[in-house]
């Protein structure tokens, strides 16, 4: 049996560790952890959109926790796959592939499993739906995303798919099918990140110059494509998000809201837009920052846990809970409601009022 090399076990070759080098801390690196909070509140609030009435507490649990681990293990196996060009990036060369701190094996091991896991358990203790969203989204951005990033500035348009799907996992993780409400989200997050990727594109284009990468920013060095393109997408923004207070999912709180953060994130883009200066391209990102966990809290705050549509009048609905009553109440005025209106009319109209739209 051979012996393991240094470049074969989970820890530090250097002399001198930094924070990074710790164990915990070297294995939340490989899982881009921050991505994979941001990918687990995505989640959370594509369940707590689809959920009708009280919580699923525990399969909320299970949602965010095999979402969270298929979103590691394509990070960790994208890392695998760019730990050269990474090496060559000021921004990623002290991640702990390109620095020796684990194996390529290794990490390749660890990636790997992580998917299994995580695939496995949206697929036992979620829903089939939803474990093949995991699985087909790990494939997205291993097979498609990461060989296209050297190849054309459409990367990030993939890109923002496999972000746009972990909200949609969390809507059929409630639901057990797809609906309005979780291509709403889904379109959220796949617009939100064009100008937020595109800002930090920008402010390190000659990092992704370096590493060999083909984002927008580092072809379009004028911006000519750049600028527009964020004012756009962030336009855009606005009415897709108030899509969710049209569906009912949310109310008119989250509506005010986010329409005020819509309108903060525009006039960051058209300052980019304008300038094109690396200041410009910051302050776009920190509103980017900002913009998607207050419009994440709005959800949770403003949810309409009925399903109920708020811009839809409740008159309907409402005469036909009467309806039901006095049938049940009384057979006699049963008999003379059923001459104006069938049963089936009086159950469809309760049924629409309790369901969505």
């Amino acid at each position: 049996m051979s012996r393991a090399t240094p470049r074969d076990i989970p820890v530090a070759v250097e002399a001198k560790t930094t924070e990074r080098d710790t164990l915990l801390g070297t294995y939340a690196t490989l899982a881009k952890a921050r991505l994979s909070t941001l990918v687990v509140l995505t989640t959370a609030a594509g369940f707590l959109v689809g959920s009708a009435g009280s919580l699923d507490w525990g399969l909320l649990l299970w949602t965010t926790l095999g979402t969270a681990l298929a979103a590691a293990s394509a990070a960790a196996l994208n890392q695998v796959v760019e730990v050269e060009r990474d090496r060559r990036m000021h921004r990623t060369r002290r991640r702990p592939l390109p620095r020796g701190v684990v194996s390529i094996r290794h990490a390749s091991i660890w990636g790997v499993s992580l998917g299994v896991i995580g695939v496995a358990m949206l697929a036992l203790l979620v829903n089939p739906l939803t474990a093949a969203l995991g699985a087909a989204n790990i494939v997205i951005y291993l097979w498609l995303y990461t060989p296209l990033k050297t190849r054309s500035t459409l990367n990030t348009l993939v890109g923002a798919v496999c972000g746009a799907v972990p909200p949609v996992m969390g809507w059929t993780a409630a639901t057990g099918s797809l609906g309005g409400g979780g291509w709403v989200l889904g379109g959220i997050l796949f617009i939100w990140q064009i100008p937020h990727f595109l800002a930090l594109a920008w402010m390190y284009r000659e990092d992704y110059r370096r590493g060999g990468y083909r984002m927008l920013p580092v072809v379009d060095t004028e911006g000519r494509f750049t600028g527009p393109i964020v004012v756009l997408y962030c336009l855009a923004l606005v009415p897709v998000s108030l899509l969710l207070t049209v569906l009912g999912h949310v109310g008119w709180v989250y509506a005010g809201g986010a329409l005020g953060l819509g309108v903060m994130f525009l006039i960051a883009a058209i300052r980019l837009w304008r300038r094109l200066d690396d200041r410009s391209a910051r302050k776009l990102f920190l509103a980017s920052i900002v913009y998607l966990p207050l419009l994440l809290l709005l959800i949770v705050v403003d949810r309409t846990p009925d399903g109920s549509g708020v811009l839809v009048s409740s008159e309907p609905a409402t005469q036909a809970r009467i309806s039901a009553d006095m049938l049940s109440a009384d057979p006699s005025v049963g008999a003379v409601r059923a001459d104006e209106h069938t049963t089936d009319a009086a159950i469809q109209h309760v049924y629409t009022g309790h369901t969505r739209g």
